[in-house]
């Protein structure tokens, strides 16, 4: 059997930006534990698959399947942009395990319309997952949790967030999800700067996680008394997300350019 599959960068106008997503799509859904097989070979933080006949989209890092990927939609709307399978009106609609989510591309603009996640205060953090981040309790202006347990920090300095070097053998010795670590940015171009570490599912540190997005938007919305944002994730790749909140909705937007396309055999 062959595959055609696909290496799209997300949340970026360059090659060699923003988070590369994996992307297969086929008439018929394919076994789980194909998609796992195939997402560890393609080793990147997420593949995303969509079956035509269903339209069920799905995705996978190479250790587990996650509920919601933005990187995965917006790059998998791209590929669909290139096979001409859009709409007439450049939109579809996709079954997903977060529910129905449909996403648009205009120009070169991909927007997508997701959830929102109101982030929980927490009032406390572990000390050895705080020690693992190589954060103290005086850096910490916010601590939240959402989506069922991801950690959400909120650094009172946009340099120490720049500066994070985790200790991801350490990490892994606590519980956890994820965690997304976030701070107002000086920037005149953008409201705010993220990192996003996740070693617990396989990636350590994920360039840009549209998902995340989902929550960081309501806390700064709320924060800087806007309900349209633009985020900068902070990692070595580097990339940028539009928000715009819609009641209890939200429109993640980027665009995405199309890196690599391939053929699987197996």
């Amino acid at each position: 059997m062959e595959l055609e599959i696909y290496q799209v960068n997300a949340f970026t106008a360059e090659p060699f930006k923003g988070n590369p997503a994996g992307v297969c799509i086929t008439q018929e859904p394919l076994p789980a534990s194909l998609m796992l097989s195939i997402a560890k070979e393609m080793a990147i933080s997420e593949t995303a698959f969509l079956s035509l006949s269903d339209k069920r989209l799905r995705w996978f890092t190479p250790q587990v399947e996650v509920a919601l990927c933005g990187h995965g939609t917006l790059a998998t709307v791209k590929v669909l942009d290139d096979l001409k399978l859009l709409n007439d009106d450049g939109s579809y609609e996709f079954h997903t395990l977060s529910g129905e989510l449909s996403a648009k591309k205009s120009g070169e603009r991909i927007s997508m319309d997701f959830p929102l996640y109101h982030p929980v205060e927490s009032t406390f953090i572990s000390p050895d997952k705080c020690a693992a981040l190589g954060i103290k309790d005086d850096d910490i202006e916010f601590c939240a949790e959402f989506e069922g347990g991801k950690d959400f920090i909120v650094l009172k300095s946009e340099d120490k967030l720049h500066q994070l070097a985790p200790n991801f053998h350490a990490l892994l010795q606590t519980e956890g999800r994820s965690i997304v670590v976030t701070a107002k940015s000086s920037r005149s171009d953008v409201d705010f700067i993220a990192r996003y570490f996740a070693p617990w599912v396989g990636v350590n540190e994920d360039p840009v996680t549209g998902s995340a997005y989902c929550a960081l938007a309501p806390y700064w919305a709320e924060k800087l008394g806007k309900c349209s944002l633009i985020g900068y994730q902070d990692s070595e790749r580097g990339g940028y997300v539009g928000m715009m909140i819609k009641g209890e909705r939200i429109e993640l937007s980027g665009q995405a350019v199309t890196l690599i396309r391939g053929t699987i055999n197996i």
